[in-house]
């Protein structure tokens, strides 16, 4: 293949619209930025770096030294074989005359292919790359059009769809427009500032000047890291200033940045009198509502200030604060209503009131998912050593703080206004800690529960969940998951091997499978298991063990079918270490030897099940192995039964030499039946000493 040589210029891409969702702000860019990335791969348009820059009201690329076209390739055409394209005399045939029409040169002009089936005519050309102007309006289209918008909209009276109407378009490759239309808008070189402080138009020459005229001329930070930094530096110092510092949310950092293109902290204040409310719902009300950042003190209390961000650098600052401390007066005021009217009566007195409120059609209420979880954290609470009582009671009340006003008005706050208000109400501390831990680890990375009773009321409302849910037929499929089964799921895992319980998993599923007022299906019971299990592979991935998981690992160990996820992470954790020894490698092929034979003599008809009776008295290399497992039986047996794992692999170690002896000398698969058997029961024996462990024919070796 011949290339010529191709240059190359910085490209722009932005597409200039109304206010963006500020949530989808990061999602969208990333997408743009991944999918004109694979679109240059596609078309063999060489890059530099890609660079993207994300306001309210723009999505833009700078793609640095993007080709000018397509490199040229070489076009070869095959036509007949040499044979039939030549007669006798060596005279072209007709064959080859059409052929060499069909390319538009004489039959002189023709090349052979020599290869392994013989010799063939051929034509080569060379052809010219397409140029990066021609391809980029439809290849841009293409990457818009699979976006991942939520909901796309019309506007006007064409026929264009986006996330929000579009106003211009700028595609500059170098110095040049690259030609062409989107969202029925031609493509150009004039973007525009900030909406009310700099809308003017602003005409670029080049790329390599957008992100600075935007700055200087249009007040607009693109680069959405970098004002979410001028955000954060500025608001820090603005509570420096009245002498806080923010409680930070970096969820909320980022929504800020994503409505704002100019960033500018306004400090406000607050009655102290409301300082009275709950750390979390001031910092709701502060947070969710408003969009503001609360501010402590020196001694970590709530101060009765807050910082807000403004998109605009105001002639009349004060009227801002003001207007901000307007705002949220009336938001304050209705949480503390709500508050005092939660606290007219006891959490308790809310158990009841929970029949009113649907978990799921087909499992009940609330109330009777409470019930079934109280039935099951009795069982739970002799797995985390927690005291049975007190998870029962704080099972029934776990859930109290759903019918409240204040979740109602902030479903964030679940939990974490059950344990204030049992706290409140007299409840034992670990009980109120409970109602907050029930609904921990949130997500990737949060902490968990604390307390046994926590842990106990954390798993059993996980294990009731998963269990309801499957048994009504709801399991997740693709990217559908409206329960959340698979976080349920990892969450379970995470709390049962960092907190180191031993839950007999497979006997827990059984028993809230039967609590569910549905029918059960035979067998759903392993069908819970086996996907609570395959979600070790995303635990894994967050949280790494001291020695890499591979999947081959996990396979081998969870075929075994461990009763704990905790064994299960025992038996990884020594066979991660067992596989970095020299033995590993040799007992792993020479178990996944054993499985084949015991599986074709099975289907064989060939008896294989283990048994004492193997000959350890021969003094061959079937004797040896026979008299050396013989010898390991009772250190294996008790090794299995402490579940010391890296002692019990530590004597299976000492089977290599024995192991590769035998493979080398004997004939399993004799044509004598007695001995063929004697030896199958050998190998059995064998493999089931290594699964103790896990299923080593399943590891590379």
């Amino acid at each position: 293949m011949t290339e010529r040589s191709v240059e190359s210029a910085d490209l722009l891409l932005e597409i200039g619209t109304e206010e963006l969702p500020p949530r989808a702000l990061g999602p969208l860019v990333t997408a743009l930025r991944e999918g004109l990335g694979a679109a240059f791969a596609e078309a063999g348009l060489a890059h530099g770096d890609i660079r993207e820059y994300a306001t309210p009201r723009r999505l833009a690329l700078v793609v640095d030294a993007l080709a000018c076209a397509q490199p040229d390739r070489e076009v070869e055409k095959r036509g007949p074989p040499v044979r039939i394209a030549f007669d006798a005399e060596g005279q072209p045939t007709r064959a080859a005359l059409a052929f060499a029409e069909s390319c538009g040169v004489p039959v002189t002009a023709l090349a052979r292919l020599a290869t392994e089936r013989g010799s063939w005519l051929v034509h080569r050309t060379v052809s010219a790359g397409a140029s990066a102007a021609d391809l980029l309006p439809a290849m841009v289209a293409r990457v818009l059009e699979q976006l991942p918008v939520p909901k796309r909209m019309r506007w006007g009276a064409g026929a264009a769809e986006f996330v929000r109407p579009v106003h211009w378009i700028v595609m500059l490759h170098g110095s040049e427009i690259v030609p062409g239309e989107l969202f029925d808008l031609p493509t150009g070189r004039v973007t525009y500032g900030h909406r009310f402080m700099a809308p003017g138009a602003i005409e670029l020459a080049t790329p390599g000047e957008y992100v600075q005229r935007l700055e200087t001329e249009g007040r607009v930070v693109a680069a959405f890291s970098e004002r979410r930094e001028r955000l954060l530096e500025g608001c820090e110092s603005a509570a420096a200033q009245v002498g806080g510092t923010l409680v930070v949310d970096d969820a909320l950092l980022d929504e800020i940045t994503a409505l704002v293109e100019w960033p500018v902290p306004v400090t406000g204040r607050f009655d102290p009198a409301f300082l009275a409310l709950p750390d979390e719902v001031l910092i709701a009300t502060l947070q969710g509502h408003q969009r503001y950042l609360p501010l402590r003190g020196t001694d970590g209390a709530l101060l009765p200030a807050f910082i807000a961000v403004a998109n605009i650098e105001s002639l009349a600052p004060d009227q801002v604060r003001a207007g901000n401390e307007r705002v949220v007066r009336p938001r304050l005021a209705d949480a503390a209503f709500f508050y005092r009217q939660d606290r007219a009566q006891p959490l308790a007195a809310r158990i009841e009131m929970l029949d009113a409120v649907v978990f799921q059609r087909e499992l009940g209420s609330v109330r009777d998912k409470s019930l079934r979880v109280a039935a099951a954290a009795h069982g739970i609470a002799l797995a985390t050593g927690g005291d049975t009582a007190m998870a029962e009671h704080a099972a029934q009340l776990a859930k109290c703080d759903l019918v409240t006003d204040m979740v109602g008005e902030f479903p964030e706050l679940q939990g974490r206004m059950g344990r204030d208000y049992a706290t409140l109400d007299g409840e034992p501390a670990e009980v109120a800690a409970a109602l907050e831990e029930q609904y921990l680890p949130r997500f990737a990375g949060d902490r968990l529960p604390a307390t046994r009773t926590g842990q106990t009321l954390a798993l059993a409302d996980r294990l009731d969940t998963l269990a309801g849910i499957f048994a009504i037929g709801q399991r997740p499929s693709g990217t559908r998951d409206p329960f959340g089964l698979r976080r349920a799921a990892v969450g379970l895992l995470r709390i049962l091997i960092e907190g180191e319980i031993d839950l007999d998993l497979t006997r827990a599923l059984e028993e809230a499978l039967a609590r569910q007022p549905v029918a059960v299906a035979p067998g759903l019971a392993d069908e819970v298991y086996d996907y609570i299990m395959e979600r070790l592979r995303a635990y894994y991935v967050d949280h790494p063990p001291g020695t890499a998981v591979t999947a081959e690992m996990l396979d081998a160990v969870v075929a075994m079918r461990p009763a704990s996820p905790l064994d299960a992470h025992r038996r990884l954790a020594a066979l991660g270490r067992f596989l970095q020894q020299e033995a590993a490698a040799s007992l792993a092929a020479a178990n996944k030897r054993v499985a084949n034979l015991l599986r074709k003599a099975s289907e064989g008809g060939d008896a294989v099940a283990p048994e004492q009776a193997a000959d350890s008295t021969s003094a061959d290399a079937e004797g040896a192995l026979a008299a050396r497992l013989q010898a390991l039986g009772p250190g294996l047996e008790a090794a299995a039964a402490a579940r010391e794992y890296d002692r019990l692999l530590a004597l299976l170690a000492e089977l290599r030499e024995p192991v590769d002896q035998f493979f080398q000398d004997i004939m399993v698969m004799t044509d004598d039946p007695g001995v063929r058997a004697r030896r199958l029961r050998l190998l059995a024996g064998l493999r089931e000493a290594f699964c103790r462990v896990a299923d080593f024919s399943r590891l590379p070796g």
